[in-house]
């Protein structure tokens, strides 16, 4: 232990200044606002089916189209294409979001905050 040191006791750290600081987090977060717009506009597809039916999502998590093959469009199987199109718009949503979470993890990962 050094010269004058108590246990448990850590060695002062120089603390940046509130203002350099407050700097740093507005740049930051100008910079995380940057990548959530780039984000809005990526889009992803996902297919149910072996491809009967497609789902496109765009970032801001909205469904942009939905393609539907003409052999899936049983009048006797609705439940059938509804699953379809569920299952489809469900992996379209995981998709874009998994993305957002990469994108975002890349300011994240460095601060050490739980959860983040």
């Amino acid at each position: 232990m050094g010269k004058g040191m108590k246990a448990g006791k850590r060695p002062k750290q120089p603390k940046m200044g509130n203002a350099q600081q407050m700097a740093q987090m507005q740049a930051m977060q100008r910079e995380m606002d940057k990548v959530q717009e780039e984000i809005e506009q990526m889009e992803t597809t996902a297919t149910a089916g072996g491809g009967a039916v497609t789902v496109t999502v765009t970032g801001k998590k909205e469904v942009k189209d939905i393609q539907i093959q003409p052999e899936v469009c049983d009048p006797d199987d609705v439940e059938m294409l509804q699953d379809l199109v569920m299952a489809a718009v469900n992996e379209a949503l995981r998709q874009m979001g998994e993305i957002e979470q990469n994108e975002m993890s890349k300011f994240t990962s460095g601060l050490g905050i739980p959860g983040l």
